[in-house]
């Protein structure tokens, strides 16, 4: 992404499946696939982004739903955010206003951070159902409406891409910056400056909503019908002013269009 330097990786021809089944994360040292060796994530960063296997498409669903909820208050943990949120999402993915409302007494910094960390990982199992049918021969450009043609920010230079690479590049680049210890160190405070990078992720993880709704309708609204994460992740965005209504194009919001005015 271009907040950041990001080693990219170019496949071989019929590698691009593997890559999107793979997992961006090692679960050994939480490393990101195409990050620098030494960028490794901080001490507290937990298993990030790692993708889910093509027959569990939804990473919720891997989640115990046993688990007694806790009060946000008892949890003591430095992932006590990310348990909360994920606690919200199990209870109930349709009910977004709960999953967003921010307890009393948490930094709002980490809170965005948090849910965009935890957006980036169920996008994963969208990005698994695209592979089906989004190729590189048949989706040569990452596309929503006719208007716009989206760059890839992955390269040194930003260049077009097919949309299952911008996919992939997308959600690779946000796990590099997401967990950068020069950005964010620490889950328990971030700097002010940190936190401003966060509304370029959501433009460009935004696309592969609007690609997938425009181009792969089918797909996308078996995933939103179990996820609820694009209605979701507009009211998120929408309430921490992270994107112009005007890019928001997908119609998902009750009096959303369907234009967006910049690349």
């Amino acid at each position: 992404m271009a907040d950041g330097p990001t080693i990219l990786r170019r496949n071989r021809p019929g590698t691009k499946a593997e890559v999107i089944n793979a997992v961006i994360i090692s679960l050994k040292n939480h490393r990101t696939v195409g990050q620098h060796p030494d960028r490794q994530g901080p001490p507290d960063s937990g298993n990030f982004l790692a993708l889910p296997p093509p027959f569990d498409t939804s990473p919720m669903k891997s989640m115990n739903s046993e688990w007694p909820d806790e009060p946000f208050e008892e949890m003591d943990s430095t992932l006590a955010v990310q348990q909360y949120i994920q606690q919200m999402i199990r209870r109930d993915p349709s009910n977004i206003d709960l999953i967003l409302n921010m307890p009393e007494a948490n930094d709002e910094g980490v809170w965005k951070y948090e849910h965009l960390r935890q957006f980036c990982m169920e996008l994963n199992g969208l990005a698994v159902r695209l592979q089906e049918e989004c190729h590189p021969e048949t989706c040569t450009q990452m596309t929503a409406t006719e208007q716009w043609i989206f760059l890839c920010a992955a390269h040194k230079t930003p260049k077009e891409c097919p949309a299952i690479d911008y996919t992939r590049h997308t959600l690779d680049g946000a796990a590099c910056l997401l967990n950068s210890n020069k950005y964010f160190p620490s889950r328990i405070s971030i700097k002010e400056s940190s936190v401003a990078k966060l509304g370029s992720v959501c433009r460009r993880v935004y696309r592969i909503f609007s690609h997938a709704y425009f181009h792969h309708r089918t797909i996308f609204d078996e995933f939103e019908n179990e996820t609820f994460l694009c209605r979701r992740f507009t009211a998120f965005v929408t309430k921490y002013n992270l994107m112009s209504k005007d890019n928001l194009i997908v119609p998902i919001m009750e009096g959303e269009g369907a234009t967006e005015s910049e690349a």
